[in-house]
């Protein structure tokens, strides 16, 4: 999973769009800035979210994005003085660069715990998908982000995957730039892990888009692609479309040559697909997966090590089984997930 930190999470590059002159008027970079003076700056500009004027608007998101980046206490505030409400609001807005710096400084402010609940209760999550759809390439990075950084409380997982995010997110698999990729991946990830949201999930499509961003090509990372293929692969209708998109192959291949957790995650798949069904046991032994596998036994994380055993015992199973002109025996699928 990609676990980032508040910093790493935080988006706001400076090598995006941001504007040189609101960070100088904020002052906030420079040193001994008193508590009452940032009040001051974040009430102005909180303030400044409910003008009828587009321009005053969109510089005032463009501030809180940066104060909420920069600043922990600034989240607090913000949203103390209702900001949050007024970002979401703001989601709705035509100008996609006002709507950029919303969704942006949402994010921001969502590292903060008890600005996920306050964030979700305005009504964020149906107009964060709105941003999915309508929004500028970095302002759907940043709605991705934040429905990820929403669903890290439980409670928030049905409720974003019943309001119609999962398709969205699926698109942005398939159309997005590199960083909404990951940012798709990312959200996917976590959504995946409610029983009810995988299946929609394989109903969207997502199971061929995340074979194909398994190609090294793709630059993308294999350990969150890889996880989210694992936890798809636990429903019979994830394990088919694993097997059905050509993902055996693209799987025993990360067995190979694909980081540590990559090789996890993918001997992990590998073993619910197989316990789904036979044929995909044969597709496995035909791709020559023992040989890694028995590798991974020895070179292997302590959990890809025991994934990586119960997959050869099963494929051995299963190859004295009809060696001996018998139906392997049917195990129950008794293996823990993520």
């Amino acid at each position: 999973m990609d676990t980032r930190s508040d910093d790493q999470t935080s988006r706001d590059s400076s090598s995006r769009r941001l504007v040189p002159k609101t960070e100088s008027s904020t002052g906030l970079r420079k040193p001994h800035v008193h508590a009452a003076d940032i009040d001051a700056h974040v009430k102005k500009f909180v303030e400044d979210l409910k003008s009828s004027s587009v321009e005053i608007q969109r510089e005032a998101a463009a501030e809180l994005r940066l104060l909420a980046r920069r600043d922990v206490e600034s989240r607090i505030v913000i949203a103390s003085l209702g900001g949050i409400t007024l970002l979401v609001d703001l989601l709705k807005s035509t100008d996609l660069e006002t709507q950029e710096n919303a969704v942006t400084a949402l994010l921001n402010m969502s590292l903060n715990v008890n600005n996920k609940a306050a964030i979700v209760s305005a009504g964020a999550i149906e107009l964060l998908i709105h941003v999915l759809g309508t929004g500028s390439p970095e302002a759907r990075e940043n709605s991705a982000a934040t429905l990820y950084s929403l669903s890290l409380m439980e409670e928030n997982k049905l409720k974003i995957g019943r309001s119609g995010a999962i398709l969205p997110l699926v698109e942005l698999l398939k159309n997005g730039t590199p960083r909404g990729k990951k940012d798709a991946v990312t959200a996917l990830l976590n959504l995946s892990t409610a029983q009810e949201n995988k299946v929609k999930i394989v109903e969207g499509g997502a199971v061929k888009l995340l074979i194909k961003l398994l190609d090294p090509a793709t630059g993308l990372p294999d350990k969150a692609v890889t996880a989210v293929l694992a936890n798809l692969a636990a429903i019979g209708e994830g394990a088919s479309a694993i097997g059905r998109e050509g993902g055996v192959p693209v799987l025993v291949e990360v067995i190979e040559l694909g980081s540590a957790k990559g090789k996890e995650f993918a001997a992990t798949a590998l073993l619910q697909i197989c316990m789904s069904s036979e044929k995909y046991c044969n597709m496995v032994l035909r791709e020559d997966a023992l040989p890694p596998l028995v590798v991974l036994t020895m070179t292997g994380s302590p959990r890809a090590k025991d994934k990586a055993r119960q997959l050869l015992a099963y494929l051995r199973n299963h190859q004295r089984a009809y060696a001996a002109g018998a139906r392997p025996r049917r195990v129950r699928n008794n293996y823990a997930m993520l």
